[in-house]
C-alpha cells in the first residue's frame, strides 16, 4: 500500500520548520567552534569536553558519561582526552568504585583553558543564538528543544 500523494512531501509549513531546525543542527555549531578555534585552537567537542568535567563534582566524569555529555563516540572521546592528557589537561585513572569504567578528572591547567575560553563562548551564543530572540521566543524554543527530547539537562 502507498502513502497519498500529499504525504510523500512536506507541505511549506512543514519545509519551513524543517529547513529552520536543520539550519540549527548543521550550521550553528560551526558557527559557535569558529572562535573558539581561532583563538584557542580548540573544537566546540573540545570546548564541551572540558566544560563538562569542570562541571562535575570534584572535576572528575566517567568517560561513558562525559561522551553521552558531549554527544559524541566513546572512541572520539577517548581521542579528544588523549591529546588532553599529553597537554596535561586531563588525567585518566579506573574508576575506585567500578574498575569497569574510566574517569576523566581535569587538571588546573585543564581548568584553566574553560574558564579562558568559556567567555569567547558564551558570547558565541549570546550573539548567535540567545540575542536574536526575545524572552518569548528563548521560552519557545526550550519549549521546543523539550518536545524534540533535545533537552539543556542532557547537555549539562
Amino acid at each position: 500500500m502507498t502513502e497519498p500523494a500529499e504525504k510523500l512531501w512536506l507541505d511549506p509549513e512543514e519545509k519551513a520548520a524543517w529547513t529552520g531546525a536543520a539550519s540549527l543542527a548543521w550550521l550553528l555549531p560551526g558557527r559557535l567552534e569558529a572562535p573558539l578555534q581561532k583563538e584557542f585552537g580548540l573544537t566546540l567537542f573540545d570546548y564541551l569536553t572540558l566544560s563538562h568535567i569542570s562541571e562535575a563534582p570534584g572535576r572528575r566524569l566517567r568517560m561513558s558519561e562525559l561522551a553521552y555529555l558531549a554527544n559524541g563516540s566513546l572512541s572520539r572521546l577517548s581521542n579528544v582526552v588523549k591529546r588532553f592528557e599529553q597537554r596535561g589537561w586531563v588525567e585518566r585513572s579506573p574508576d575506585p568504585d567500578d574498575g569497569r569504567y574510566t574517569i576523566a578528572a581535569l587538571t588546573d591547567a585543564g581548568f584553566d583553558v574553560v574558564v579562558a575560553a568559556a567567555p569567547v563562548h558564551v558570547r558565541s551564543v549570546r550573539e548567535f543564538v540567545l540575542d536574536p530572540l526575545d524572552a518569548e521566543d528563548r521560552r519557545a524554543l526550550a519549549r521546543i528543544a523539550a518536545k524534540l527530547a533535545v533537552r539543556p539537562e542532557d547537555l549539562a
